[in-house]
């Protein structure tokens, strides 16, 4: 009898994930329709549990402001923090504001600074994150946590396994990224050689929003505007 629970069980689940296969159809279609039709945007990550008074939470306002003022809209993932900071700019300077929502057991919500029509809500990271890569013509990371590690590390393995075309990738704050930057020279490269030396020069570290428009404005002006894959 148990053992027959146990298969009923099991087939119930299988049964399950593949119902799911719909439900992620659908959020990839929903996705793809209405991120293709909103023009050139970057992506800025970052913690959601920045606060508004820290001095990381303005840069990412101020940042984002230039982006759209060159031209550019703004991507986040829809939340507080970082991701606020960014809508924010982007909506102060009256560009395209989108927020890539995901369904968490705590701390995610949407904030208010995104479009009415660009808010998206997803509950799969997957799918997400291909949106993210897909259409950002940069990612600009802010400091964050294991989030933000994840979106940074999943582009620049992309790129560098050339599963997408290759895009500026600007870490901002020195005083955050140069131990996670030092640690990937002398331990990765040089004492295990487990990446190649070119594949330093996929991330660049600043510190002002100038350096970030610098980044994204000469990378531009050799490559066309489009999306990654």
């Amino acid at each position: 009898m148990r053992k027959e629970q146990r298969h009923k069980g099991w087939n119930e689940i299988k049964t399950n994930d593949s119902w799911a296969i719909f439900k992620i159809m659908g959020e990839f279609v929903t996705g793809f329709e209405k991120m293709s039709k909103i023009g050139p945007c970057v992506s800025i990550f970052g913690s959601a549990r920045t606060k508004t008074d820290n001095k990381y939470y303005q840069l990412a306002v101020d940042v984002a402001e230039k982006i759209v003022q060159h031209g550019y809209g703004v991507i986040t993932g829809g939340g507080p923090g970082i991701m606020e900071a960014g809508n924010k700019g982007a909506h102060l300077a009256g560009g395209t504001s989108v927020g890539l929502n995901i369904d968490l057991p705590f701390e995610q919500h949407d904030n208010p600074y995104i479009d009415s029509d660009k808010s998206l809500d997803f509950d799969y990271f997957f799918v997400r994150k291909v949106m993210f890569v897909k259409y950002s013509q940069g990612f600009v990371v802010m400091p964050g946590g294991f989030g933000t590690l994840d979106e940074l590390f999943e582009a620049i393995t992309l790129i560098q396994t050339n599963k997408i075309g290759k895009f500026p990738i600007i870490l901002v704050g020195t005083e955050f990224w140069s131990g996670l930057v030092d640690w990937i020279k002398t331990t990765l490269l040089d004492s295990f050689q487990n990446i190649s030396s070119g594949d330093i020069d996929l991330i660049h570290v600043v510190d002002t929003p100038e350096e970030v428009l610098s980044i994204l404005d000469e990378f531009y002006n050799e490559f066309n505007l489009s999306p990654n894959f």
